[in-house]
Formats: structure tokens, C-alpha cells, sequence
């Protein structure tokens, strides 16, 4: 019975520090997390609306967790939804609307010719980085991070961060503008070709590389030339969206051009009066037969003339000459 109870103790103790090493509860919370948040609130940077909502305090478990989270689901003053709402924390949320209106919407116009309404997003989650136990824990812990999985447009049309990125032309200009551009708003932006955990998503968030904030990580290198004009200026789509439009009404039948005589009844009709034209000469009708003629008389076989003979020719004996013979 005893060895049973140290057995379980122990089975307990460790499975305790399985779920320590997994939260990391050894970490410290940097002050410049909290900091942070109060600045983002006292300079009004995110508006409470029926859209982004504060909601109370996440404490913990450990480390994780925010002072002043927002429930967070839908962007853009309502016009792009969230198909899964986030969590987030104050810092991040200017940021995400700036990228969507600076470089989203703007590619989407580009290469699409018309707008994201949809984005497939990941927010708050207390775990270590990349989903690894006993990792430093990631920005997700804090509210301060997003994961981008897929854009969906104003047709229905899904461009996915796992297929698109080596996908269609479009999809993969698309994705290019949004990574560089997320790159211009965020400390760390990884993308397909980073690391093997983000084949299928952008990751980005706003954690601090150095004392001060100013170094940024963004992943991989690419070479791309974006196609974004400056600010203020009139998007020229490369993709343009094709407009029904609804066919040409036939030409008008020129009724003397077809009918030069007006004889047609839309043409008596239309003009009121005919044009006379001369009377064409009868044809000449073959005669009657009759059931029962009589079958017509034979032709005459004239006698064939006697035809000349030729004269036999006359029969003469050889006659000798005296030249030489040969």
C-alpha cells in the first residue's frame, strides 16, 4: 500500500512538472508587456464598437495573459469579417487595421479586382513557440500575435496561405504584397519558407527582438518587386473582374435594300403602296399525252447503196532489166 502511494506521488509530481515545462511557468512577464497596453489605451488608439469589445482580465495560467484584452470580430469598421473571432491585446490591434487597409485591400484591388470580406485568423493561445513544450512561450500567450490562414473575397473566391503561395499568378502576387507589407507593420512576420511550421500561415506579432524595439525579423528573404503604388494613388487592377453586359440590339432590317420591289407584306405594310412591276411572258405548256395514243409509226429503212469494188490489178509476167542487181 505505501509503495503504491509514493508510486502515485511521484506519477503526480512529475506530471505536475510536464505541465510547468510545458507553460513555461518559470518565465517572466517582461514590464514592457503591461506598459505597452496602458500606452495603447491612454492614446485611444482601439475604439470599443460592437466589433472590438473589451472584455476582463486574462491571468494566466503563469505568465500568460493580458491586462486590457479585446474580443475582437470583425475589422475594417465591420466591412471584413473574422471566421473565427480573435482575442487580442491592445498593442497589436491598430497594427493588424493599418496592414489590412495599407497593404491588404490594396493587393486585393490589384490582382483581384475586388475586396477581402473574410479572413480564417488565430489569436490568444498560452502555449510555447511553434507548439513546442518547454519553448520560450510565444507571442500568442500575450494577445500580441496573428495567424493569417486564408483571404476571402467579396465572389467567394478563397486564396489560402498554403496553397496560393505557390499557386496562381494572382495568389501568389497576392500574398507577396501581404507579406511585405506585414512586414512594414509588425517586429516578426514569418511565411512559407521561414521555418517547417509555417508552411501554412503568416505569422505576425509585435514581440520586442532587442531593449528598445527596433529590430525586426522577417522571413524568408524573397525577391519581389512590389507592385503597390504610394499611398494616395489610383489602383490600376492587373486582374480585372469581367462585367456582364448585355448584348446589342440586331441592326434594323433595311427592308429596301432587302426587298429593292417592296413586294413583302412588312414592306406594304411600312410604305403604303407597291412598285408595278411588268408582267413576265407565259410559259409555254407542253401538250396534253393521252393514256391511249397510239404508239408512233416506224421510220422508213432506206436500201443501203452498192458499194464500188476495185478494179483486181492486172497480171503481168517480171519484167528484166539490165542494171545491176543487188
Amino acid at each position: 500500500m505505501r509503495r503504491g502511494i509514493v508510486a502515485f506521488s511521484a506519477f503526480t509530481l512529475f506530471g505536475l512538472g510536464l505541465t510547468g515545462c510545458a507553460l513555461n511557468r518559470f518565465e517572466q512577464r517582461e514590464p514592457w508587456r503591461n506598459q505597452a497596453e496602458e500606452v495603447c489605451l491612454a492614446q485611444k488608439l482601439v475604439r470599443p464598437s460592437e466589433d472590438i469589445q473589451p472584455i476582463k482580465e486574462i491571468d494566466g495560467p503563469g505568465v500568460c495573459g493580458m491586462v486590457h484584452p479585446f474580443r475582437v470580430t470583425r475589422l475594417a469598421g465591420g466591412t471584413v469579417a473574422l471566421k473565427q473571432r480573435m482575442t487580442l491585446a491592445c498593442p497589436i490591434i491598430p497594427e493588424v487595421e493599418a496592414w489590412l487597409a495599407g497593404t491588404v485591400q490594396p493587393a486585393a484591388e490589384i490582382y483581384f479586382g475586388q475586396p477581402v470580406v473574410e479572413i480564417n485568423s488565430g489569436s490568444y493561445a498560452c502555449r510555447g513557440r511553434n507548439n513546442q513544450v518547454g519553448a520560450k512561450l510565444s507571442e500568442h500567450s500575450f494577445g500580441n500575435a496573428v495567424d493569417v490562414m486564408s483571404f476571402r473575397f467579396a465572389d467567394g473566391y478563397v486564396v489560402t496561405v498554403k496553397g496560393g503561395w505557390r499557386g496562381t499568378e494572382a495568389e501568389q502576387g497576392f500574398l507577396r504584397e501581404v507579406f511585405l507589407g506585414a512586414c512594414n507593420h509588425f517586429t516578426t512576420v514569418l511565411a512559407p519558407g521561414s521555418n517547417v511550421y509555417h508552411y501554412d500561415h503568416i505569422h505576425v506579432d509585435l514581440a520586442r527582438h532587442d531593449p528598445r524595439g527596433l529590430r525586426r525579423i522577417c522571413k524568408p528573404l524573397i525577391k519581389y518587386e512590389s507592385r503597390l503604388p504610394p499611398p494616395g494613388t489610383p489602383l490600376s487592377p492587373i486582374r480585372k473582374k469581367p462585367v456582364w453586359q448585355p448584348a446589342p440590339d440586331p441592326a434594323p432590317i433595311d427592308v429596301e435594300q432587302d426587298d429593292p420591289y417592296g413586294l413583302t407584306p412588312t414592306s406594304a405594310r411600312e410604305t403604303g403602296s407597291r412598285i408595278a412591276r411588268a408582267p413576265s411572258p407565259p410559259a409555254s405548256r407542253p401538250a396534253p399525252v393521252h393514256a391511249y395514243a397510239p404508239p408512233p409509226a416506224p421510220r422508213p429503212v432506206l436500201a443501203a447503196e452498192p458499194r464500188a469494188l476495185p478494179e483486181p490489178l492486172p497480171l503481168a509476167g517480171p519484167t528484166w532489166s539490165s542494171g545491176p542487181i543487188y
